[in-house]
């Protein structure tokens, strides 16, 4: 079948196998090419492997480090005239390629927060490598079933006020206005149950009862900050609240990861296009301004230069760690870098229909978003007719 972006609001609902192949391979040369295979991890595992930061840092570690991977996600497989999800297409692609080269890659799909997962997990660590000595946490998603059966979904909200905001529409590129009432106590709650740092903690200790973790291993997990301009729907919002208990996360596990003489991390990355950040209020005109003056500069990132660098740079490096005051690893230095910010804050509020062009990179935000699904990457014919069901090597455990 030719496969076209489906987009509906913020929700593109295809996506398609080559490109996706051909982002995964674009991920590959990179580190190939900035990343020497010198000291770093060799047996890792990460846990939402699928897309974003969680397979960006499975490609650095694979392709930069030679390190055999075990990846965790929840993704779906084409059906019928459907379209598989990007993520397994592009686990399927880096399979293949790690194969290619030897590198050994083990896959779990199904409920990452499931108690059933996180023991097929560890038997096939166990069975096949023994212990890791990297665990990223990087999971990202919509609801969490609990134990009890019950099922607690995140909020996109602000806390305490209502927010009244802009965003450009995907297709039409016009700016609306949007507003968002403020969380309930309930939703604040349930927001960090799903984005907060306890399933993180739980990983470690399965993990570590079954004496999983290599001597010296180190975890680390992911968060973001932003600016002052997002910070009324981001930084004080539900999300920040959860982001606030990953900082609690770390501090739990620090002992815990100390008796294997190892370590916990928290990443502050920089601002990229996801397909939550695309659904939330704000965060397309700011990012398009921030791409605007990134490329400026020069020094625009995404995820794969963002782990890599982490990588290269500060996990194992022996670079000394650039951290702040609660002790996280700043990634997101060049994003908030003066004369970054100050044209950010210059043109917040001067956006519109007319200067979009001109003021704001949209056409780069919009690439990003569809390169997300394998869409508007360099040297995929759209026209071709392609077979949108794509096996994955799928280890025991997967639901």
């Amino acid at each position: 079948m030719i496969i076209q972006p489906r987009i509906k609001g913020f929700l593109c609902i295809t996506s398609h196998p080559a490109g996706c192949a051909r982002d995964v391979q674009n991920q590959i040369e990179h580190v190939k090419s900035v990343s020497g295979r010198g000291d770093g991890p060799k047996k890792v595992l990460i846990i939402g492997a699928s897309g974003g930061y969680g397979l960006a840092s499975r490609i650095s570690a694979a392709f930069g480090y030679g390190a055999a991977t075990v990846g965790v996600f929840f993704e779906r497989p084409a059906t019928g005239k459907r379209t598989a999800s990007p993520g397994w297409y592009k686990t399927a692609a880096f399979t293949e390629a790690a194969k290619a080269e030897g590198l050994y890659a083990a896959n779990i799909n199904g409920d990452a927060f499931s108690q059933q997962i996180k023991d097929a997990t560890c038997d096939i660590v166990e069975r096949d490598l023994g212990q890791v000595d990297l665990v990223v946490y990087s999971l990202a998603a919509p609801a969490r079933q609990l134990a009890d059966g019950s099922v607690v979904r995140s909020a996109l909200k602000p806390i305490g006020e209502p927010f009244e905001g802009k965003t450009i529409d995907f297709n039409t590129r016009e700016l609306r206005d949007i507003s968002l009432e403020a969380a309930s106590p309930e939703e604040v709650q349930d927001t960090v149950k799903v984005m907060g740092g306890e399933d993180w903690e739980l990983w470690i200790d399965a993990l570590k009862a079954r004496n999983l973790l290599a001597p010296g291993c180190i975890t680390t997990n992911y968060t973001y900050l932003g600016s002052e301009v997002t910070w009324p729907i981001y930084h004080h919002g539900t999300i920040g609240r959860a982001k606030e208990d990953l900082d609690r996360a770390k501090v739990a596990l620090v002992e815990p990861m100390a008796e294997v003489g190892g370590k916990a991390f928290i990443a502050v990355m920089k601002g990229l296009v996801t397909q939550a950040a695309s659904a939330i209020p704000g965060m397309s005109i700011y990012l398009s301004l921030l791409f605007k003056a990134m490329k400026a500069a020069g020094s625009h990132e995404g995820c794969i230069e963002q782990t890599t660098r982490l990588f290269d740079t500060q996990l194992f490096g022996g670079e000394d760690l650039r951290l702040d005051e609660a002790g996280r690893i700043r990634m997101d230095e060049l994003e908030l870098a003066p004369e970054i910010q100050q044209y950010v804050a210059d043109n917040w509020s001067a956006v519109s229909e007319s200067n979009l062009d001109t003021l704001t990179d949209f056409d780069g935000y919009r690439h990003a978003f569809l390169e997300l699904h394998g869409f508007d990457v360099a040297g995929t014919d759209y026209e071709a007719d392609v077979d949108p069901e794509v096996a994955i090597e799928l280890d025991a455990g997967s639901v």
